[in-house]
Parts: structure tokens; C-alpha cells; sequence
């Protein structure tokens, strides 16, 4: 049987574990050949010295992220593989792999994955010290520039202390808090590792295609938009802010990023253009966009009715409340948009009377597809006031009637135009008004009420509900 070894050029090296000590330094020096050595990685591999090592960058590497805590790896690996039973060591793959989903294949030949495993199980201060139980090491007492030196078998160890034996038989309990190891025991891998079992057709070079997908990854999108000085225009940026937790580093990496929800197929996919490199516990952003002269509205939004109210009571409540401020825009191609907007939230800033940009309120947005309109609250105005009150209410041939009057004072400098909200449920019909109103669904309506500067408007309506 033959074994070949892709490895990882990152584990070149003995590998070191240092811990900093409070008082005094404790150095363990475990005496064992250097050089570290991954074997008993599956059943029956041993690798031996002439085993073939293939480098873990890959010649090809995509990854995909979806905003559900989840990446999907492909990558492709070329490398000279002899015809029959062969196993394959497979290193710098993602620690949070998911191995039940993972898929080799070769791409210009035939390769039968006749056994897979995946070893996980990696190198850590206790795990070294478990095998080094009863065995000979040497400790250096550091007190200040003095150096004490200690022979003895380790005997025992609990947290970061040690119980040794040395050579007079004398037991010695050692504070250790720093570790000095020059190789890895036996049976301890520093990397998680795929490990196959391959039936290989014929001897020559195989390029290899590996998929699996990982936890650990995921992104999500941040806008920031830019107002102009009456609110008309804006400016948006898009960023794909990417989180890497998942135990590697992808190198050099083609990138695509999954907005929407896979559960149920809806779904829309971002190509980022050009390639990069996704460190390991690394936040990166991402353009997705970049648009200027955007047409956008500001609407002022009177809406009180609490959703919880059902029309069947006298709610007779009174009381003064502030306008919203929204900002509207259409997603369209007209409007120098018209694509799919991923979740998000939408940072809002706005240049002052001295062309500074002042930070002005923050939304989230949905999924958003194109030729939508995207709505955002920026706050409440602070000089526009609406005040609803019930003028009458009675119940008569299974209708309950409502009279309301909602009056808004306009403290600005200027006319604007008020959006009076009102949340309707069953059957409704407004048997009297003085603004027009317009029926957005059948559980809303709206009026537009324009109210002049430094001035007040009252907008008057009768609706009645079918009892049910």
C-alpha cells in the first residue's frame, strides 16, 4: 500500500506552546527526537519517510458565504498519484467542517473514494502532558537571571502545576505556566485532516476537486447614504462586511456571497469581482456598490393608531405625538439602482449649512429586489406635532362608528405635507373625511395633509367597522 501526504505549508517547524507565568517561569523540555511527526492518523496509516507531500494552497479556490452562519469550499489540487489502493493524508481544510458533507472527485479521471475519515482531535497543553506521564523531562526554575535546573519523571499534572520525581526521589510540585516543547508525541495532529482511502485507476497526475461546507462564516451588508441639503438626492455605498471564524485561512479566493434564505430556495447570489484573501478570525469589508444621484423623497408620517387596537372598543384617548421622518426611494434601474439589495442596515448622514457631513439616523432594510421601494426611518421631527381625538363614538346596526380629528402643527419655516396613517381591520368603509384618503391595503389607509409654515392643519373622518 501506498501513502501520500498532502500536507500544509504552514506547518513547517517544531511547533511551541509559551503560556506567561506570574512569578516565575517553569521551561519543560520534553528530550525526544525533534521534529514533528503525525502518525496513527487512521486506521492502518503510517506514513512513512518516503511519502509523497502535496502543498495545501490550492491552484483554484471559491468560497461561498451565505448571512446563516455558513461558507461552502471548492477547491482543486493537482498531484502525480500511483494506481491502486492508495491513502491520502488531506491537511488545511476549516477546523469547523462539516465532514458529512464533504465530496472528492477527480476531474479528468476516475477515482473511487473507497473510505473517508476526518481527525479532529488537535494538539493542546493536555493532551501533550497526558503522554508524557511517567516519562523523563527536564525543567529550568527561572528566579530573576538565575536558572535552577530540574531532572525527574513526571508524575503528575493538575492545571498548571506539576508533581515530578527527581533524581534523589525527592517530589517536587512546579508552578507551569510556560511550556517549552521541542516535537509533538505520537498521535497529535496540528491541523484537521481528511484522510481517504483511494482506488486510483492509473499513475499519473490528478487534478482533484474538493467541496465542503463549514460553519464558522458568514456577512452581512452595510449601506451608508448620503443626503443632499433638502433630502432629494443621495449618494449609496454597499459593503459585504465578511466574518472569518472558521479555523483557516483562504488564500487568494474567489468570493461569492448568498443573500436570502436556503431553507425555502429564495435566494440571490453576489459574484464579487477580483480575488482575496480571507485571514482566519478576520473581519473584512467588501464594495458590493457604489451609487450617486439618487432620487429620494422625505415624508413626514403621522401613524398612532396602536396595532394592537381592535375596533370593537371606545378608545377615546388623547394625546400629543411627533411626526416620523421617513426617506423613500424606488429601486430602480431609473433610478441608477435596479438590483437586488441585500439585509442590512442603512447608515443616513447629511451634509450641513457648512458642507460637513452630520450623522442623521440609521434603518435596517430587508431583501430588497429591484423596482421596490425602500422605506427608512431617520427619527422624529422636532418641530412638527399631530394630536388624535375621538369626537364620537357609537355602535348601531352591528357598526361601530368612529369620529376622528387629528390636528397638525407645523413649527417650521416652511409648507410640508403630513402622511396620516390609519390601521383598519374586517370590514370598513369611511363614510365622511375632508382630505381624500387613499387605501393602501385593505388594513391601511392614508391621507396627505399638507399643513402651511408656522401653521395648522386638521384632517376630520367618520369610518365605521362591521361588527364581527
Amino acid at each position: 500500500m501506498t501513502y501520500i501526504r498532502i500536507t500544509s505549508r504552514n506547518t513547517k517547524g517544531a511547533p511551541k506552546i509559551k503560556m506567561k507565568a506570574d512569578k516565575k517561569i517553569v521551561f519543560v523540555v520534553i528530550g525526544l527526537v525533534i521534529g514533528v511527526t503525525l502518525t496513527g492518523l487512521a486506521a492502518g496509516v503510517n506514513p512513512s519517510n518516503n511519502s509523497i507531500v502535496i502543498d495545501s494552497e490550492a491552484e483554484d479556490l471559491e468560497v461561498t458565504i451565505y448571512n446563516t452562519n455558513l461558507g461552502v469550499v471548492k477547491e482543486y489540487r493537482a498531484k502525480y498519484l500511483p494506481a491502486g489502493i492508495i491513502n491520502v493524508l488531506y491537511e488545511g481544510v476549516a477546523s469547523r467542517i462539516d465532514p458529512s458533507s464533504v465530496r472528492l472527485k477527480a476531474v479528468d479521471s476516475v477515482i473511487e473514494v473507497v473510505e473517508q475519515n476526518y481527525q479532529y482531535d488537535l494538539v493542546s497543553k493536555d493532551k501533550i502532558l497526558k503522554k508524557y506521564i511517567n516519562k523523563d523531562i527536564v525543567a529550568y526554575l527561572t528566579y530573576g537571571d538565575r536558572k535552577e535546573m530540574i531532572e525527574g519523571t513526571l508524575l503528575s499534572y493538575r492545571g498548571d502545576q506539576l508533581i515530578i520525581r527527581d533524581k534523589a526521589g525527592l517530589i517536587q510540585l512546579i508552578d507551569s505556566n510556560t511550556l517549552v516543547l521541542p516535537e509533538l508525541p505520537e498521535g497529535l495532529i496540528t491541523n484537521p485532516t481528511l484522510v481517504w482511502i483511494l482506488n486510483v485507476t492509473e499513475s499519473r497526475k490528478h487534478t482533484l476537486e474538493l467541496t465542503y461546507m463549514t460553519s464558522g462564516m458568514t456577512w452581512n451588508a452595510d449601506y451608508v447614504a448620503v443626503t443632499n441639503r433638502n433630502d432629494t438626492k443621495l449618494d449609496l455605498n454597499g459593503w459585504a462586511t465578511i466574518t472569518n471564524n472558521a479555523g483557516t485561512t483562504f488564500n487568494d479566493t474567489a468570493l461569492k456571497i448568498v443573500a436570502g434564505d436556503t431553507a425555502l430556495f429564495e435566494c440571490h447570489r453576489y459574484d464579487l469581482p477580483g480575488r482575496t484573501t480571507l485571514k482566519n478570525n478576520e473581519q473584512k469589508q467588501i464594495s458590493l456598490l457604489e451609487v450617486t444621484d439618487i432620487d429620494a423623497e422625505k415624508e413626514y408620517v403621522y401613524d398612532d393608531i396602536p396595532r394592537w387596537w381592535w375596533h370593537g372598543d371606545d378608545w377615546s384617548e388623547t394625546g400629543e405625538k411627533k411626526v416620523d421622518v421617513m426617506l423613500n426611494f424606488i429601486n430602480s434601474e431609473g433610478n441608477n439602482l435596479g438590483i437586488p439589495l441585500p439585509k442590512g442596515t442603512v447608515r443616513v448622514f447629511t451634509n450641513d449649512k457648512e458642507g460637513k457631513l452630520q450623522f442623521i439616523g440609521e434603518d435596517s432594510i430587508d431583501h430588497t429586489p429591484k423596482d421596490e421601494t425602500i422605506t427608512l426611518f431617520i427619527g422624529q421631527a422636532f418641530d412638527i406635532v399631530g394630536e388624535r381625538t375621538q369626537m364620537d363614538f357609537n355602535k348601531s346596526a352591528n357598526w361601530y362608528v368612529y369620529e376622528w380629528a387629528v390636528n397638525l402643527r407645523n413649527h417650521k419655516d416652511e409648507d410640508i405635507v403630513v402622511t396620516v396613517v390609519e390601521r383598519t381591520s374586517g370590514d370598513w368603509e369611511i363614510t365622511d373625511e375632508n382630505y381624500n384618503h387613499t387605501k393602501v391595503s385593505n388594513n391601511e389607509i392614508e391621507w396627505r395633509v399638507p399643513v402651511e409654515a408656522a401653521g395648522e392643519s386638521t384632517l376630520s373622518y367618520t369610518i365605521r367597522y362591521k361588527e364581527r
